[in-house]
């Protein structure tokens, strides 16, 4: 209790503390021996956790990861959800503070930065005064982008509580809407109790649902930027009287344990959980997302870095609109759409252009299996492509239907000087309704060709008339020329007839 309040920068009275220091000193002789056992307890529960087997090298020609004590764990793919390395990811685990991830990201989509959240007795008073918080007061009010910091940066239990009351009225129905929240994302092993992560034996999650969270909340700019903070401060306001720092407990976040590349995380811990963590880092255009469950410090820390190493050292992106070639429709006269107003541009049918897949640097392309389903309705999608090697999910693309964005030009029907200053005296409706009722649009496409099909139709009107008159006289020649032949032929014979 008087760590966390010193970290909040809050203040007791001298006999508190004396009292808790007393009881704190009456305890730890009986403790010791505990700790101890529980200590070399410890030791050999990370040695077991290390032989549990690592599913992904059990794939055929798949890059070999790295040994972690860690009890499961789980290296993922922000952008196509690909996962790089897995060690018993479906396990039922205790998230501790990581829960705050889920929170944050539901009270990010649910709210407004600016709004003001008050603490009350409930959010204050149900968490334990000895676990994290930023020491806030019933009454007291922050902005709700300040209790994301106190929440990420802090871990402050009362804060996501806060959060959780103003966003749903109550901090239950805010629980409700992280699970459904959970279930949205494909969460299949998750049921989540309270905002804060505090443990109960019905609140848990897996390394792949909490990877599936944290893939949703790295791809929020703003989450990234809190949850990548360091070290915040709050100064005093109306609704709030202190001035206070809040320190990141995320090593690779603070520097302590530095690694290239950290877009944030979150840590956590209760002696049910022991430590869990979940980090988020970036190298050369590949966001990966890091959950490890049930370390010891500071392996949670050496092996999240490991696994890092081993991800962004061992696998590619590919851009699959630039490497398929089995679905890729190529241009033609008939499979064209334009976008402007002369003619087509691009094809009817694509692949979106941003689609990619993430696969070991030992791999073409040309690898990987590809199946197609057209069960897929989104706007201009009509099918989505799943990429996969020996079985594995690597990434998908979808097949889009090329938009109509026919050019439309507006023609004044009514020019004369009437119309203008009547139309300067309507009032907006009217001015809407008479545009609508006055504009001709016109598509200068379907114009073009229309006089190319009438001025074709004229040409050849023109040449088979050409070529019935030349035909014509052409007869006309050849007759003259057979009576011409045929009088001479009976000139001749008639001359025949005479002796000379």
């Amino acid at each position: 209790m008087f760590l966390s309040y010193i970290k909040a920068g809050r203040t007791k009275t001298a006999s508190f503390l004396f009292t808790s220091l007393i009881l704190c000193c009456g305890v730890f002789t009986s403790q010791t021996t505990a700790h101890a056992a529980s200590l070399e307890e410890i030791e050999q529960e990370q040695e077991a956790q290390k032989a549990i087997p690592v599913e992904s090298n059990e794939i055929d020609n798949w890059p070999v990861g790295p040994v972690t004590s860690a009890q499961s764990a789980i290296l993922m793919d922000v952008d196509t959800g690909s996962i790089l390395y897995a060690k018993d990811i479906n396990r039922k685990s205790f998230p501790a503070s990581t829960t705050k991830i889920l929170t944050c990201l539901v009270a990010m989509e649910q709210g407004n930065l600016d709004d003001s959240v008050s603490f009350s007795n409930e959010a204050v008073f149900s968490v334990p005064a000895d676990g994290s918080n930023m020491g806030m007061d019933v009454g007291e009010e922050i902005t709700l982008e300040q209790c994301l910091y106190g929440i990420l940066v802090g871990s402050a239990n009362e804060a996501a509580n806060a959060v959780g009351e103003h966003i749903a009225g109550s901090i239950d129905g805010f629980v409700d809407m992280m699970n459904e929240r959970a279930a949205e994302l494909g969460c299949t092993n998750s049921h989540f109790m309270n905002t804060n992560g505090l443990h109960d034996e019905n609140h848990y999650t897996s390394a792949h649902d909490l990877a599936l969270i944290a893939a949703a909340f790295f791809r929020n700019d703003m989450l990234c930027k809190i949850g990548n903070t360091a070290r915040y401060e709050f100064t005093a306001t109306p609704t709030q009287p202190d001035d206070f720092i809040l320190l990141n407990k995320h090593k690779m976040i603070t520097g302590e344990a530095a690694y290239d590349g950290v877009l944030g995380g979150k840590t956590g811990y209760t002696d049910d959980s022991r430590q869990t963590l979940v980090t988020c880092a970036e190298r050369n255009g590949m966001r990966l997302v890091c959950v490890v469950f049930r370390e010891e410090t500071p392996n949670q820390f050496t092996d999240t870095m490991e696994l890092f190493d081993y991800g962004f050292n061992n696998f590619q992106i590919m851009n699959i609109a630039e490497n398929e070639k089995k679905y890729q429709i190529e241009p033609s006269g008939f499979l064209q759409t334009g976008n402007d107003i002369f003619g087509s541009s691009k094809p009817i049918l694509s692949i979106d252009d941003k689609s990619r897949v993430i696969v070991p640097n030992t791999i073409t392309f040309d690898d990987l299996e590809s199946t197609i389903d057209y069960q897929v309705s989104d706007g201009n999608r009509i099918a989505q492509i799943q990429y996969s090697y020996h079985g594995i999910n690597v990434g998908n693309a979808y097949l889009e239907l090329a938009a109509d964005n026919s050019s439309t030009y507006e023609f004044d029907t009514n020019p004369d000087s009437d119309n203008i200053d009547a139309a300067q005296t309507e009032t907006p409706g009217q001015r809407k309704e008479s545009a609508q009722a006055d504009t001709i649009f016109i598509n200068v496409k379907t114009v073009l060709i229309c006089v190319l099909v009438i001025a074709a139709a004229l040409i050849l009107l023109f040449v088979l008339r050409a070529l019935a008159i030349n035909n014509r006289n052409a007869r006309r020649r050849q007759n003259r020329v057979k009576r011409k032949q045929r009088r001479r032929e009976r000139i001749r014979s008639e001359l025949d007839d005479f002796d000379f």
